[in-house]
């Protein structure tokens, strides 16, 4: 099972070598027959991937063989990216643009010594390859296709809907039975426990009830809190106080402060004056912790002296609830078969469609006896076979080896593993990195898609596919597909999360691959090539870890730990981890960076965010030519950027905090797609003289107070579609001189405006962006006057725009 996305590494590798670029390259280094040879040699064991895949359950030496070829991959995988980086760093030496054609560069001069370096790495990896691939005829595989990709439905919402969920109305008025009797006079604070195994809806149930219209009327604070393995006090202090923000003040809570700066004294005092004396309902989801001392301590805090409180607790161990509850617990049992049926045909077809298709229900209901009423399961297999109207497929499933198994409490469900096979081979490896995520983290797609990208996992078949298009699509799969979900839509972002079944199934399949270091299992195999860390080790600790491994392609530290990471710290990584793709360093401590960190040819992503002390950065990082995500966030004491910084050609994503007037330099960063600029006080333009980001399609301005207009640089950005700007008390104006000029902003979809106190007017040119379909403005007084319906003098600017919020309330349509 560890294996089980090899077709999808072989088939990334055959598509580089057989891309143009690499043509180009072989063929003027010299070496294009070596690379045909490999390519050969690939697409020959490719064919026989899938089948080897599905035998290895039942043969340990197959298994071993694919871990070998494997491993051969990946180092025919850094080859060719060496190949690649020495022709993005010709385009820049020989023409300082990447518009000229790559056989251009070296057609004009054949570095020998270089030529002859790589030739000589391609044979060694080729014959590598043609040994490993030698050894597949005494398992005696057959070549097969993949199965064809399954169409999946659009994810619409995050919220818990009454209608979407089915057979736990009775658990839910049960709930509310107990929350309503169990006030008590003389405490303060009653304690229902939900306890249930993994995957039979939890925390659904507890939505419902959170969302109930008794407990919306009742309580005046409501708190919802994803507690989790790893219990850390000062953590669910300021999630509870974080939650309560969100709540009392609206919207997504995106921009809070994390106070993660405050002791725990400070914590505790924040928390009870947010608290107040008014009366709160909690729900505490997926709680692990079995120390009865701390629940003492936080349930002391949580006393506020309202009565009538009430917190509900969803755990799946009973000591947890032994420890916390108040009442005896509700323990949740599995759907009726019925209802299980009825989830899964939900999910198996649209509203109605089974009554065409009585035969593909009857096997269903086999199908869903093998779920044993765990409602994930039946949701799972049946997004598995939406839109698949052939026999075969669901005898498929019903038949499949993996049910017989052997299983434990706690194990993996078969239909979870079985969902996973039928998954196109490009989404497999992207599902399985997906573990190097803490459990229960929200996830971002800009952040994952990075993360996706920086390995490899994303790569476009044409020039005109955007990474970040294919990359969502990729995340609306597995969310259609139920391997995500609690889906919100954020306009500009979306977020969502992984069920710890989930994360366990994804776990499971990349334990050779990924792994997270937490307190439980601080130790890490020696194959790993992707590693994150869930707690505060010592720098001593971090280095022992990260000493024992040898291919590491990932270091991240998911959470923003606060422990001390300095230069011994980023030494090792550089001198050890060559081919190291995504480095994280965020809240490191270190003064500079140093020069040998072009070293790091492979590295697509550095996150330097958080870092209080580094001043600038040495030329050296622009010969990062591979690189695609710069994170620069909270970096208050960057003076500057290197001068050569447009070299860096393949940028994509810049997040920046620093000291500059201007930021020199990004103009020429042609690729650049998503700039973000966050508290830099002293900037005054964004862009200089013919300066333009050509591809740029997303720009967030935030706390820059020394920014009074946009212009010239809007008339630049002919590709935007999202500008949010926040926060910039100066700005009073998006065109400058009046009507200087009408922007190049035919693509804008999205316009964000937040906290702009002298920002007096929108400007005439609003009404010729047609694109425009949603537009918010907050806390912006001036504007808010001038924007109301029909009697605003702006309104007829903006009256075609679609969506309109202002202050958080929509504007009615017409």
């Amino acid at each position: 099972m560890a294996e089980s996305f090899l077709f999808s590494i072989a088939d990334n590798v055959v598509g580089k070598i057989g891309s143009v670029t690499l043509q180009e390259i072989g063929l003027a280094w010299g070496v294009k027959t070596e690379l045909q040879k490999l390519e050969s040699t690939l697409t020959a064991i490719k064919s026989v991937l899938l089948d080897a895949e599905e035998k290895q359950w039942k043969d340990r030496q197959l298994r071993d063989w694919l871990g070998k070829l494997k491993h051969v991959c990946y180092d025919v995988e850094d080859v060719l990216d060496e190949f690649r980086y020495q022709a993005l760093q010709r385009q820049v030496v020989s023409h300082g643009s990447h518009k000229t054609k790559v056989l251009g560069f070296f057609s004009s001069s054949n570095p020998l010594p270089f030529s002859f370096k790589m030739g000589h790495r391609i044979k060694e990896v080729r014959e590598r390859l043609d040994g490993i691939a030698a050894d597949r005829a005494q398992f005696n595989l057959q070549a097969c296709m993949e199965r064809a990709p399954l169409v999946y439905r659009e994810t619409t919402h995050s919220f818990v809907l009454a209608s979407d969920v089915i057979g736990r109305d009775k658990d839910k008025e049960k709930i509310l039975e107990l929350l309503m009797n169990s006030s008590n006079d003389d405490e303060s604070i009653s304690v229902i426990p939900i306890v249930g195994l993994a995957g039979l809806g939890k925390t659904t149930l507890a939505k419902l009830v959170y969302n109930d219209q008794w407990v919306v009327g009742h309580f005046k604070k409501r708190i919802w809190v994803c507690v989790s393995n790893d219990f850390d006090m000062k953590k669910v202090i300021i999630d509870i106080i974080n939650s309560i923000k969100t709540t009392v003040e609206g919207g997504s809570g995106i921009g809070l402060p994390n106070h993660t700066d405050l002791n725990m004294e400070q914590s505790q005092t924040l928390l009870r004056s947010t608290l107040g004396n008014e009366n709160f309902f909690l729900v505490l989801d997926d709680m692990w912790n079995e120390d009865r001392q701390k629940w003492i301590e936080l349930k002391t805090l949580l006393m506020n002296g309202a009565k009538g409180n009430k917190i509900v607790v969803t755990t799946r161990g009973q000591p947890v609830a032994s420890i916390m509850g108040t009442v005896p617990a509700y323990i949740l049992e599995g759907l009726p078969h019925g209802d299980c049926l009825s989830l899964f045909l939900k999910w198996a077809f649209t509203e109605g469609q089974e009554k065409q298709h009585p035969n593909l229900v009857k096997i269903g209901d086999d199908i869903v006896k093998k779920c044993k009423g765990v409602p994930l399961a039946a949701r799972t297999l049946g997004s598995l076979l939406f839109s698949k109207f052939e026999q075969r497929d669901w005898l498929y499933v019903r038949d499949n080896d993996l049910w017989k198994l052997e299983q434990k409490e706690g194990d993996i469900l078969p239909a979870l593993r079985l969902s996973y096979e039928q998954l196109p081979s490009y989404l497999k490896c992207c599902f399985a990195y997906c573990s190097i995520f803490p459990k229960d983290r929200v996830l971002y797609n800009d952040e994952l898609v990075d993360m996706w990208s920086a390995q490899g996992l994303i790569e476009p078949s044409t020039k005109k596919q955007e990474l970040d298009n294919i990359g969502n699509r990729y995340i609306k799969e597995l969310l259609s597909r139920s391997f995500f979900q609690d889906f919100e839509d954020c306009h500009s972002y979306f977020k969502f999360k992984m069920h710890d079944l989930m994360h366990d199934l994804a776990s499971f399949i990349s334990q050779t691959e990924c792994t997270v270091i937490d307190c439980v299992s601080p130790t890490v195999s020696r194959k790993v090539r992707h590693v994150s860390f869930s707690y505060d080790l010592d720098e001593k600790e971090i280095l022992r870890v990260v000493g024992e491994l040898n291919d590491i392609r990932t270091i991240y530290f998911p959470l923003g730990l606060e422990t001390s990471r300095g230069e011994p710290f980023l030494k090792a990584c550089i001198s050890k981890f060559k081919c190291i793709k995504m480095l994280d360093l965020s809240y490191s401590n270190f003064d500079t960076l140093p020069n040998c960190i072009s070293n790091l040819k492979h590295l697509r992503l550095l996150n330097l965010s958080g870092n209080k002390r580094i001043k600038k950065l040495p030329n050296s990082i622009c010969k990062l030519f591979h690189l695609q995500m710069l994170l620069l966030l909270d970096c208050n004491g960057l003076e500057k950027l290197p001068r050569e910084f447009g070299n860096l050609i393949s940028l994509r994503h810049l997040r920046i905090t620093m000291k500059q007037r201007a930021l020199t330099g990004i103009g020429r960063l042609e690729s650049l797609r998503i700039l973000l600029i966050h508290q830099c006080e002293n900037l005054e333009f964004l862009l200089q003289g013919t300066q333009s980001l050509i591809a740029l399609r997303s720009l967030h301005i935030r706390g820059c107070r020394s920014l009074e207009t946009l212009a010239p640089s809007l008339k630049q950005l002919p590709s935007l579609e999202h500008l949010m700007i926040w926060d910039c008390k100066r700005l009073n104006s998006l065109d400058g001189n009046g009507e200087d000029h009408v922007p190049e902003l035919g693509n804008l979809r999205v316009l964000k405006l937040v906290k702009l106190p002298k920002l007096e007017a929108l400007p005439e040119w609003m009404c010729k962006f047609t694109s425009l379909d949603r537009l918010e403005i907050r806390k912006c007084p001036q504007l808010t006057e001038r924007c109301k319906k029909t009697t605003g003098e702006d309104w007829h600017k903006i009256s075609h725009v679609s969506e309109i919020y202002i202050d958080g309330v929509k504007t009615p349509e017409n």
